[in-house]
């Protein structure tokens, strides 16, 4: 099954609470001490995700990635994954979003 990437930048302060949280492993070194999270989702959550935002855009060419999404869409998902302990969150956000329509 063919899997689609979101990427969550890992500033100063979102590793400080991965830390607290014993979650730093799940930041990936990416580039010149820039960390990442790597979300993963199927095809049917990557085409739920781009239908609820559509600012957001599956690039082929580069990052291979979901990208453009609107930073408190990241900010939720990273919050998900402080509360989960997990990297498997983009259903029931998904889940959260479908609620609210």
């Amino acid at each position: 099954m063919k899997k689609y990437k979101v990427n969550i930048w890992v500033n100063e302060e979102r590793y400080r609470r991965l830390k607290e949280e014993g979650l730093y492993h799940l930041a990936k070194d990416v580039l010149a001490g820039m960390k990442v999270i790597e979300l993963f989702c199927t095809e049917e959550e990557k085409e739920k995700i781009l239908k609820l935002f559509p600012t957001a855009k599956l690039d082929t060419s580069t990052t291979k990635s979901i990208e453009l999404l609107p930073p408190e869409v990241k900010n939720r998902l990273f919050e998900l994954i402080l509360k989960r302990k997990s990297l498997d969150v983009v259903g029931e956000f998904l889940e959260e979003e479908e609620k609210k329509k």
